[in-house]
């Protein structure tokens, strides 16, 4: 009989440059960047397991080469994972993403990590001069090179949307053999099945909706891993998900609304949906709603709610959607890594039989 590996708690972050709602001030990339850096270290001081930095080409955001970042935070840090969230492999080249990773890798002593996905925005496709009519097949052709980058030092590959590579070595080779990678999905049963069929890790972003209707996705993942052959007990899986943390529910909500509403809003103006009403926002908030925000006690509840559903290895939570004073995200780090960490992981760690 083995113990089971311990629950994983974490964040994740786009590293967000929006003005202050209410005073229009915009941090320049710089600063944001030192405080990105100081958000990274205290989660590590405070016992979180992953944090994870997502990959934009946006003037919202400062994280296009995340890499780089994580590479800064792998000297400040001794524990935490670094990883992607995501990496937009496909108008990325995979020889690229696996040596910046194999670097992160031996920078952070074994601690990196890859989030590989297609990406929710599509500025990168024409930036770096692909076709979005080939979006699908160029993800299936990268992945399938990523994956076998990491399996093998010298490689032979032939593909349509990149040159072949006729029996060369990738370097340099990362300490974590495998390097981990991850399947990021937004809700679509075809992503689902492809992280099932690879054998890979399946992180699910829930931000909208009630959760329990992402529980078919997480059933499918693990049955027809299983078909394809794969033990799905090994498999892990990522909840992840938006939210804010404060010493009460009211003040969590007052603090982050009106910068979430203003980055929503804008992204609804360029997709066509709704404004947010702060009515919607709050029932969000509920325990079962989309977003975790709340008082400690509360969020508590809340992962350990989904964690019935889901029965998932790894909570990740995005702080903040858009830009908040740089004192109360980190109070929110510290809320999390100090007050709801360690209940969480002793109350599924009581749940979860020995195997």
């Amino acid at each position: 009989m083995t113990d089971p590996k311990p629950f994983e708690i974490g964040l994740y972050s786009f590293a967000e440059l929006t003005p202050d709602p209410k005073t229009g001030h915009k941090l320049t990339p710089a600063q944001r960047t030192r405080n990105l850096l100081e958000e990274i270290e205290l989660a590590d001081q405070v016992g979180l397991d992953v944090y994870g930095l997502g990959e934009h080409h946006r003037e919202e955001y400062v994280s296009s080469a995340p890499e780089v970042i994580l590479a800064a935070a792998a000297t400040r840090t001794t524990q935490i994972r670094l990883s992607s969230a995501v990496t937009v492999l496909s108008s990325d080249d995979p020889v690229r993403v696996f040596q910046r990773f194999a670097s992160l890798d031996l920078v952070s002593n074994g601690r990196a990590e890859i989030i590989a996905g297609r990406g929710s925005f599509i500025e990168s496709f024409p930036l770096f001069g692909y076709d979005l009519n080939d979006y699908d097949d160029l993800f299936s052709e990268k992945l399938e090179l990523l994956l076998q980058l990491r399996q093998a030092e010298t490689i032979v590959w032939q593909g349509t949307h990149r040159p072949s590579i006729d029996g060369r070595g990738v370097y340099p080779r990362p300490l974590q053999n495998l390097l981990p990678v991850w399947i990021g999905v937004g809700g679509t049963p075809e992503s689902v099945l492809r992280a099932a069929r690879l054998g890979l890790p399946m992180a699910l972003a829930i931000i909208g909706g009630m959760p329990e209707r992402f529980a078919p996705l997480v059933q499918l993942y693990r049955q027809a891993a299983a078909e394809y052959g794969h033990d799905a007990a090994t498999l892990p899986v990522s909840i992840n998900s938006h939210g804010f943390i404060a010493d009460d529910r009211q003040t969590a909500i007052d603090d982050s609304y009106p910068t979430v509403a203003q980055v929503m809003n804008k992204l609804g103006r360029e997709r066509g949906w709704p404004p947010m009403r702060p009515e919607q926002y709050e029932a969000s908030a509920q325990l079962r709603g989309a977003n975790f925000v709340g008082s400690p006690d509360e969020i508590i509840e809340k992962i350990l709610f989904q964690h019935q559903i889901f029965g998932h290895q790894r909570f990740l939570l995005q702080l903040s959607v858009g830009s908040l004073p740089h004192a109360k995200v980190l109070r929110a780090i510290e809320l999390l890594g100090t007050k709801i960490a360690p209940i969480v992981r002793a109350e599924i760690a009581r749940r979860v039989p020995v195997r």
